[in-house]
């Protein structure tokens, strides 16, 4: 159960625990998706992958919301989603509209992000995303794009370099809240770059496409386990602050 559930009281904190029950079996749910779409994929059975892979960022996003996960979580996996739907159509339209999905789902992201709030001695003040963090990833991203540039298909350059510019932005931004979503950030950068690196037809690793959906289920999961963390140290903090507030003076 979530923090903000247990504090709760009346019909509505009646409600959210009814909901959260859902919570425990929605995240086996997941992880069972999960174990089945990593197992196809390393088998090379197309007709699991195709099954499994439409079902987690559902399940994913309505753990969150069970949990009381903010709606732009919600939407950031649930455009993520549409993404890895458009993504098992093999071809250059639905590759470019796989991406654009992912792309809204990092605005949704980077903007929860800029949402976040501190506590302890911040108390409520904006979190500041680490600048050394931020000048490594964009020297990271610099020297990536131009060593795989002359091997990309010349049409896909431009729309691969601003994505890469907002999934950078988004990884670093993910900081914010803390190692869970930091560890989620940097591994959605990682698994896109093994795609980047297939389409550059770079050597890569045996049984690729295990790494890739390995280190972007990680990272969702992450991002998402990241979120629901601050929210939840969030509200104790500012259920904490109203107690001190309206507490009678001896």
């Amino acid at each position: 159960m979530s923090a903000t559930a247990s504090y709760s009281a009346g019909p509505e904190g009646a409600g959210t625990r009814r909901a959260e029950r859902f919570a425990r079996p929605l995240l086996i749910a997941f992880l069972v998706a999960a174990a089945v779409d990593l197992a196809g994929v390393l088998a090379g059975l197309d007709a699991l992958h195709l099954v499994a892979k439409p079902l987690l960022m559902p399940v994913l996003a309505g753990y969150a919301a069970v949990r009381g996960g903010p709606r732009l979580l919600i939407a950031a996996l649930l455009f993520g989603w549409g993404g890895d739907v458009f993504l098992l159509a093999d071809n250059d339209l639905a590759f470019l509209l796989g991406m654009g999905s992912f792309a809204v789902g990092h605005v949704c992201y980077l903007t929860l992000f800029g949402r976040g709030r501190g506590r302890g001695r911040g108390q409520g003040r904006r979190p500041r995303a680490s600048p050394v963090a931020g000048i490594a990833y964009a020297v990271v991203l610099v020297v990536f794009l131009v060593l795989i540039w002359p091997d990309l298909p010349a049409d896909l350059r431009a729309p691969l370099t601003g994505y890469s510019l907002l999934l950078t932005a988004m990884a670093w931004r993910a900081g914010v809240l803390g190692r869970y979503a930091a560890a989620g950030g940097a591994l959605f950068l990682l698994s896109d770059a093994l795609i980047a690196t297939g389409i550059a037809e770079w050597p890569r690793l045996p049984a690729p496409d295990f790494w890739v959906m390995l280190t972007y289920i990680a990272a969702q999961f992450l991002l998402a386990v990241g979120v629901l963390t601050a929210a939840g140290r969030d509200g104790a903090y500012r259920r904490t602050a109203s107690s001190a507030s309206t507490r009678p003076v001896p």
